[in-house]
């Protein structure tokens, strides 16, 4: 019993050292707080650089894509003519491709204004040319417009172009047709 009371003392001896000991340790400082940065006045950010569109250019003019649009016929008792866009109304209409049976003429017409003559190419599979194409105005339709006989072989050509063909008039956008039978109804029209 006297060595359990001796070690018990001991234990307790030691308890009380190890207690006083870290009474003398000064307890650790709170943690000092980072201050916040100061705002500083900002600077102007700079305006993002405008989206600029890249139009694609194309090797080969036949790799562009197709314009948007059907073709549509219109034969009635008057002059036929096939009309390429994307709807029915004359603001929709991109080429016109139009017999005048009494001079046995066809008529290629793409929408838009010209300040006067205006270079137009024609390319198909086959073959290109160039034509002289005026401006032509009636009410609010604006077309600038070339003419070829009814016999003119580009005519042939641009009715069995490999898939389509394409009108580039000088200052606008080409319009790349796809060359299907209404084409060639209004040139065997003209041709009758």
């Amino acid at each position: 019993m006297q060595l359990m009371k001796s070690n018990l003392l001991a234990a307790s001896s030691a308890l009380l050292g190890a207690l006083a000991l870290s009474a003398c340790v000064p307890p650790s400082p709170e943690p000092t707080p980072v201050p916040s940065p100061t705002p500083t006045p900002t600077q102007a950010q700079p305006q993002a650089a405008p989206v600029q569109v890249v139009t694609p250019s194309f090797d080969n003019w036949m790799d562009a894509p197709q314009t948007p649009g059907d073709w549509r016929y219109a034969g009635n008792a008057g002059d036929p003519l096939a009309s390429f866009g994307t709807g029915r109304t004359p603001d929709t209409v991109q080429l016109i491709i139009r017999c005048e049976r009494a001079s046995r003429r066809v008529s290629i017409a793409r929408a838009g204004t010209a300040p006067g003559q205006v270079e137009m190419l024609i390319r198909t599979e086959t073959q290109d040319r160039r034509l002289t194409a005026s401006p032509f105005r009636e009410g609010d339709i604006e077309l600038i417009v070339a003419q070829l006989a009814a016999s003119d072989p580009l005519l042939d050509a641009m009715a069995f172009s490999k898939g389509r063909f394409a009108v580039d008039v000088t200052g606008k956008s080409p319009i790349y047709a796809p060359a299907w039978p209404e084409i060639t109804r209004v040139i065997e029209d003209c041709r009758r």
